[in-house]
């Protein structure tokens, strides 16, 4: 019956392979993997048999990586204790089912691997053979099925020695049942297509489910790795030219780090990524992300980016091997040496994998204080130190509210000093909180419901409004210069296009002066009709208006001055962090300071701001024109 069963499977997968290949376009002709033939033996995803060794020596040779294979050791005594995830959707998602499964299975099954003992085998199987009952895996959202098809695959692959065969039929059954003949649909593989994290995300799941059963059907599983290899260079043409990722700091963790599993495995088993590495500003990406994150240990988190708090990256560990420059890794080493928290991250087994050459004691901090990249979003990211938790830091962006996952906020920036974010951003709301109060989250028309949500629109980011008016969602902002000068480190954007119809020109300039202050210029044209324009930053500090042009924030007994230098005088105002919709998240601790000002039409204008830390020396200097701004 069991066999009969696989085969009943396996004939529906040909089927669905036929029309698949007539729907979709997608031929029978590999295009990559047409000389494969065998595969190593199981295990062979990530990890060959025997390569346990060298993780073994890193972890015998070096205090802080005895003490993360101890973390998962210990994690794994506690996830026996669980019982198994139920089939619980949340909303139109089962996400975070599938992400407990990914960790557990490849908690567990990293604990059998590096000790042979059987309780982890025996926990993981069990976890396996619930998941392999489910009714199905949500395909109709389907990060869901691709994240829970990775974790069953790392099982299958990694424990298949030990599983009974009972239990290989069930959790084989269920691979291609239930995750990767799904993805043969049209209605459920748009991700083929995509540019942005899913395709990413979806190809990995789908390409580790078919190297996993590789045996059984081994040409209709070239066929899904091939088909990834093809369409997972969309989103991976987002990266160029610089290595911004358009989806902001944890978007880069999800879609780069599937992105990083899939390439992996891939070169791990076939002993090529063919090429994919190697496509424009995929390997200048970790520069990025290690940048995005100031002496707070808070991220940029713009976009879509959740509470801003920066946590280990596994995947820093492939970057830093494959470009071989440990000090990518002096963020990660500060992970390693603190505590546990990097026990949540369902992919933490791979830094063992990755890190296993890396010697922690060796790394050190960057040379550059500034990183700047232009593409979908363009960022620069700018700071006075990396080993000062005083130090100055700011991220500031161009982009456009039509990219995936993005807010109003081209122009925007952080700042903090002394500590403290003293300029943030909220990033996002949590999508069922909001999906389930009926909000059209996903249309980005200029007058859609996603820009009446209050933290995704303009009205309450770090940048200008013109008029109380939108900014124009086709609209794009791009860097038009940067310089790492130290003296006057600094990047400028030109902002005309979000506003056009209103400014004829929008240029801001954001710098870090002689490393104690930041100083934030905008030269403005009005068009045709006089217009209204103000100047926000969101602040979680306190806020005294001390006069016609200055305001002081104070925070964990730290002070800010927010001096507006140009026009000569202005009146500073606050404006409340509290939403009228009842879909709205509350804001509390936060508080919106600037200024508005009128321009009448077709004239020019400056506003100058300056934000200095009480720590700051020498900040009388002018700001100058941007034209003599250093590129």
């Amino acid at each position: 019956m069991k066999t009969s069963k696989i085969s009943t499977v396996c004939i529906r997968i040909l089927f669905s392979t036929l029309f698949l290949l007539v729907s979709t376009g997608i031929h029978a002709q590999l295009k990559y993997l047409q000389d494969v033939k065998d595969l190593p033996p199981h295990p062979r995803i990530l990890m060959l048999s025997g390569e346990e060794q060298q993780i073994k020596a890193n972890i015998a040779a070096d205090p802080t990586w005895s003490k993360i294979h101890r973390s998962i050791i210990d994690e794994c005594d506690n996830i026996i204790a669980l019982p198994a995830k139920e089939r619980i959707v949340e909303g139109r998602r089962l996400l975070s089912v599938s992400r407990e499964v990914l960790r557990r299975v490849f908690y567990l099954s990293y604990a059998y691997r590096m000790s042979g003992e059987e309780k982890y085998a025996e926990r993981a199987e069990k976890e396996m053979l619930a998941v392999a009952a489910f009714s199905d895996w949500n395909p109709s959202h389907f990060l869901d099925v691709a994240e829970m098809t990775m974790a069953m695959a790392i099982g299958y692959d990694w424990l298949y020695n030990r599983l009974s065969p009972a239990s290989r039929d069930a959790v084989k059954s269920a691979i291609l049942q239930k995750g990767i003949d799904p993805s043969l649909k049209r209605g459920n593989n748009g991700f083929l297509r995509s540019t942005n994290n899913w395709n990413q995300v979806c190809n990995g799941g789908m390409s580790y489910g078919a190297l996993a059963i590789y045996e059984d059907m081994p040409e209709f599983a070239k066929l899904i790795v091939d088909r990834a290899v093809e369409s997972i260079r969309l989103p991976m043409g987002e990266y160029a030219p610089d290595g911004a990722y358009p989806e902001g700091y944890s978007y880069w963790e999800y879609g780069t780090g599937f992105n990083l599993m899939f390439l992996s495995a891939v070169t791990k088993i076939f002993g090529t990524d063919y090429g994919l590495s190697q496509l424009p500003g995929f390997l200048k990406t970790p520069g990025y992300h290690e940048n995005m994150v100031g002496p707070t240990n808070l991220c940029y988190n713009y976009a879509d980016c959740g509470s801003g708090a920066g946590g280990l990256s596994p995947f820093m560990f492939w970057y830093a091997a494959q470009t071989k420059n440990p000090s990518l890794l002096w963020l990660e080493k500060k992970h390693l040496e603190a505590d546990r928290k990097y026990i949540g991250n369902r992919l933490l087994p791979a830094v063992m994998i990755w890190g296993s050459a890396t010697k922690v004691d060796g790394i050190q901090p960057p040379a550059e204080l500034m990183w700047a990249g232009r593409g979908a979003n363009p960022v620069a990211l700018m700071r006075s130190s990396w080993t000062d938790p005083n130090a100055v830091f700011v991220g500031f962006k161009g982009g456009t509210a039509s990219s995936s996952h993005a807010h109003m906020d081209a122009g925007s920036f952080v700042m903090e000093a002394d500590g403290v974010r003293w300029a943030m951003d909220f990033g996002s709301q949590g999508y069922h909180s909001l999906e389930s109060k009926g909000v059209d989250l996903w249309n980005k028309a200029q007058n859609s419901q996603r820009w009446q949500v209050f933290r995704y629109n303009n009205f309450v980011h770090n940048t200008l409004t013109v008029n109380d008016q939108l900014h124009l969602v086709g609209g794009f902002a791009d860097l038009s210069s940067w310089s790492s000068a130290p003296s006057f480190m600094n990047a400028v954007a030109d902002l005309s296009k979000i506003f056009e119809g209103q400014l004829s020109q929008s240029l801001r300039g954001v710098a870090l002066v002689d490393g104690q202050y930041v100083a934030v210029r905008d030269e403005i044209t009005a068009a045709d009709k006089e217009v209204t324009v103000r100047w926000t930053m969101l602040t979680p500090a306190d806020v005294k208006i001390k006069g016609k042009n200055s305001v002081e924030l104070k925070k964990n007994g730290k002070k800010l001055t927010l001096q507006v230098v140009e026009p000569a005088t202005v009146t500073m105002k606050t404006w409340t962090t509290a939403s009228t919709n009842d879909y709205d998240d509350p804001n509390p601790g936060t508080v919106l300071v600037g200024f508005e000002v009128k321009i009448p039409a077709r004239t020019s204008a400056a506003l100058t701001v300056k934000l200095i830390p009480q720590s700051a020396k020498k900040t009388g200097a002018k700001v100058p024109e941007l034209k003599a701004w250093p590129k």
